[in-house]
């Protein structure tokens, strides 16, 4: 690390499921933040690191910005909130192959609201648009502001333009030292990371409202003694009793998939083999419950 280095705090803001995780990892060069196609995925503001010759961006993955309808989507707004007043850089995504609406001219508006923070627009998913769409995208997003930095389009999927926004990144932060050593990628702990896994297993192939019903709690993790061999045991919860025998399936083949596919990532992550131990459990109404939120870390 020289005198001109720089380092410092970037969020990606923008609908749900516009590709802000996706986006997150490809920049780390790892999985830190769980990706679905289902709308508000992320729930918590996930720090991944990024380091670069000349410097370090710390990149915070926060939830979609939506129209709360539970007071679990009251509190991930307020997050969103909280980390945008405290970032250097904001960049605002829009996915290239959907054109912008009045939701996103909300949110490039609201940006008035962190005048500290440098703005850049960047335009997402181009790998799945023609080229003219891109084009039209880029034109549309250069007008919503007068004061971007700068107008990027990249695709986090095929690595395109990656570096020329982290080069852009880079240059609009503080100069300073590092804020984490070299070879730490997040200061997420193992528990969040498993549990994450586990919730994105889960949602895979739910539909309706039982993305948003669906919570993750690690109840325990040792090591087996005298075996290459990691114990964990997690409850997944849910609202309703109808939405527990949809996770569990016809005689627990869904929730036998769900750890299936969560064992991959948790071995991969931990370096032993796995024993996922899986809970079904119901909460009812936990997301507008301030007590069961505060239980479940919201």
């Amino acid at each position: 690390m020289t005198d001109d280095t720089r380092s410092g705090f970037v969020t990606f803001v923008g609908r749900p499921n516009v590709g802000k995780s996706t986006l997150t990892n490809a920049l780390v060069g790892e999985k830190i933040a769980i990706t679905s196609e289902k709308p508000q995925t992320t729930r918590r503001a996930i720090r991944g690191i990024v380091n670069r010759p000349e410097g370090q961006l710390v990149i915070v993955d926060t939830p979609g910005i939506h129209k709360p309808r539970t007071l679990l989507g009251e509190r991930l707004n307020d997050l969103v909130e909280q980390v945008l007043g405290d970032v250097d850089v904001i960049g605002f995504c829009v996915p290239a192959n959907e054109k912008v609406g009045p939701g996103d001219r909300r949110i490039a508006a609201s940006l008035d609201g962190y005048p500290r923070a440098k703005k850049i627009a960047i335009v997402t998913k181009m790998d799945a648009a023609a080229r003219d769409e891109v084009t039209e995208r880029l034109l549309e997003v250069d007008s919503l502001r007068e004061d971007w930095a700068a107008v990027i389009p990249l695709s986090a999927l095929t690595r395109e333009q990656l570096d020329v926004l982290s080069d852009e990144i880079l240059t609009l932060m503080p100069k300073g030292p590092a804020l984490y050593p070299e070879g730490i990628t997040t200061d997420e702990s193992q528990e969040d990371r498993i549990a994450e896994m586990i919730r994105e297993a889960a949602l895979e192939g739910v539909r309706d409202e039982l993305p948003h019903s669906i919570a993750v709690v690690i109840d325990d993790i040792a090591p087996r003694e005298g075996k290459d061999l990691t114990d964990v045991h997690a409850s997944i919860v849910v609202e309703r009793d109808s939405q527990k025998a949809i996770i569990i399936g016809h005689k627990g083949k869904r929730l036998s998939e769900v750890g299936a596919r969560a064992r991959v990532g948790i071995e991969e992550l931990l370096g032993t083999r796995v024993f996922l131990g899986l809970h079904v459990k119901v909460a009812k109404e936990w997301q507008r419950d301030p007590k069961q939120l505060g239980r479940l870390g919201f």
